[in-house]
């Protein structure tokens, strides 16, 4: 079983119509927008929703980020990497992806997960071990994005590059020290995008196994980006490509 913290994240729940047994409201809990659609919403699908003291939402959220909102569902699905590519002939629309080579922190898989759902991403790739999974911190960083974004979870990332170019898919490493500049790719292009974990890049793998390593320019005195604004930049640059 799952647990779903926090308004918006239980309201994309809801409206993607993730399987949830029942919601829990903080007794207290001041009334407002966000709270009365999830009562409508709640009865709607014929979801029990009860009220409890703080103490039992601090139990399953120690951290203290309910915002008073706790849902319990079932745990969000991973896809395989056939998964994705079937999305992407559904849509009928070159491929679109981002893989992630290690990101461990929950707030920048959220970010980039939201991000890839505003983009029109097809799916994001991560990696099983040392890196973060589909977890509540992650739900709520994505403001429910979690809840549209197929998600793919591999043992090796550097097979899955493998992958995806036997799919004709061109791979595309984003690098502080790659060759090119990340605007002179072609997204328009079959395309996957990869992002390194933070403080540590590409793996020397998989940087090998890209197609291209490309570089964000950096104009000002940091000499890199945080790996989830670095994913936007791209993400953002591919669809200017092919909105043209």
């Amino acid at each position: 079983m799952g647990i779903i913290e926090g308004k918006n994240p239980v309201i994309e729940a809801l409206k993607a119509g993730r399987p949830i047994s029942r919601i829990l409201l903080e007794r207290n809990i001041r009334g407002g927008n966000a709270v009365d659609r999830i009562l409508r919403l709640a009865d709607a699908k014929g979801i029990p929703v009860e009220y409890v003291d703080r103490q039992v939402m601090e139990r399953p959220c120690p951290a203290g980020s309910s915002q008073g909102v706790i849902a319990l569902a079932a745990d969000k699905k991973y896809v395989s990497l056939d998964g994705l590519f079937a999305l992407s002939r559904e849509r009928n629309e070159p491929p679109l992806y981002v893989i992630l080579d290690g990101i461990e922190d929950p707030h920048n898989l959220g970010a980039i997960l939201r991000t890839a759902e505003a983009t029109g991403v097809h799916g994001v790739v991560i990696r099983e071990r040392r890196a973060v999974g589909l977890t509540p911190a992650v739900a709520r960083a994505s403001a429910g994005a979690v809840e549209y974004v197929p998600v793919a979870m591999v043992s090796n990332i550097s097979q899955a590059v493998l992958a995806m170019q036997k799919s004709n898919v061109w791979v595309t490493g984003i690098d502080m020290e790659g060759e090119l500049d990340y605007s002179s790719v072609d997204f328009k292009l079959p395309t996957a995008i990869v992002i390194g974990g933070e403080g540590k890049g590409l793996s020397d793998l998989v940087r090998k196994r890209c197609d291209f390593v490309a570089r964000i320019p950096m104009r000002g005195r940091i000499a890199s980006l945080n790996a989830s604004v670095a994913a936007a930049v791209v993400m953002y640059e591919a669809v200017r490509q092919r909105s043209r």
